[in-house]
């Protein structure tokens, strides 16, 4: 369009050729309450879908919450089934490192005191972590049987640890349950006389035991994972203690919680080594300063899976 100013004369007055081109364009009624009318209708409608949101968003996060509470009483209801004090019995003592991944854990573990003499230890890790998990060990707990009582009532017979052990995957696959679930267990018994032990495992890391004079030895024996073999066997190892030794069960989330270094090797990965500088320490100071290197490690904010030791030390 060209500058007003050409549009005016030299006496000051608008030429009428160029008033029409100045002037606004000329709407028509309708059509203008037309457009108007789908404006509104427009708006409305955007209005009602925020109003939706909004009422979707007020939904969503009621139900968040409800999670998040029956959540937070699962892992405190789960917390109760582990043990309260860990038994200190003659010469030895009991130490543990419990880390979920989550609200709750698919690890679990306990001792328990057998008779005078022997006091039992087990881990289980489920597979996988969360409610599920959590659920199978919770079922694993009550499923474990060490003693057989004998009906005539005269008593008692400890179960041998490979036979703890065969009586739990059969009662686990009694279950049927419909989804492919199993796990991982250890069971042992200790003689805090003689310091005696004896382990039997399920598909579980093998526990190692650090000696007072610096060696590192794992105790290796057989059996396949709880749930799968209806007539599998598991067999038993022993091991003599002697003061100063220490003995480490512990689920394979270690492995995934410490990152690998390059000096790593098959036979000692990272944090058995940083387990192994440290043996000089009591067993609680041990604990203490292992989680320190735990949290330490990237990625502790957010672990990928649950952490559990149990620490066996063998004192004078």
């Amino acid at each position: 369009m060209p500058p007003v100013s050409t549009a005016i004369s030299s006496a000051g007055t608008v030429q009428p050729n160029r008033l029409a081109e100045l002037a606004p364009p000329t709407v028509e009624p309708a059509l203008l309450e037309r457009q108007v009318e789908s404006v509104v209708r427009e708006v409305e409608s955007l209005r009602d879908e925020l109003d939706l949101m909004r009422r979707r968003d007020v939904a969503l996060n009621t139900y968040l919450r409800k999670m998040d509470e029956e959540l937070r009483l699962a892992a405190r209801l789960q917390q109760d089934f582990l043990p309260k004090t860990m038994p200190q019995v003659g010469r030895v003592r009991f130490h543990t490192l419990f880390r979920p991944a989550g609200y709750v854990s698919g690890d679990l573990y306990d001792v328990m005191r057998l008779d005078e003499q022997r006091v039992g230890f087990y881990m289980a890790d489920a597979v996988g972590h969360g409610v599920p998990a959590a659920l199978l060990t919770m079922f694993i707990k009550h499923a474990l049987q060490t003693k057989e009582i004998d009906p005539r009532g005269r008593g008692y017979r400890l179960l041998e640890p490979g036979e703890t052990l065969r009586r739990l995957n059969e009662r686990l696959i009694d279950q049927n349950l419909s989804h492919s679930t199993f796990a991982t267990a250890l069971y042992g018994t200790i003689d805090v006389d003689t310091l005696q032990v004896h382990v039997s495992r399920a598909g579980h890391p093998h526990p190692i035991v650090l000696r007072a004079e610096g060696a590192t030895e794992t105790l290796r024996v057989d059996g396949s994972l709880l749930g799968i073999f209806p007539d599998e066997t598991y067999g038993t190892c022993s091991t003599q203690l002697r003061p100063g030794d220490r003995m480490i069960v512990y689920t394979d989330g270690l492995d995934v919680a410490f990152a690998a270094r390059p000096t790593e090797t098959l036979e000692e990965p990272h944090w058995q080594s940083e387990l192994s500088r440290r043996r000089h320490m009591p067993g609680d100071q041990l604990l203490a300063e292992f989680a320190e290197a735990l949290d330490a490690e990237a990625g502790s904010l957010r672990p990928k899976d649950d952490v559990t030791l149990v620490l066996v030390e063998a004192i004078a």
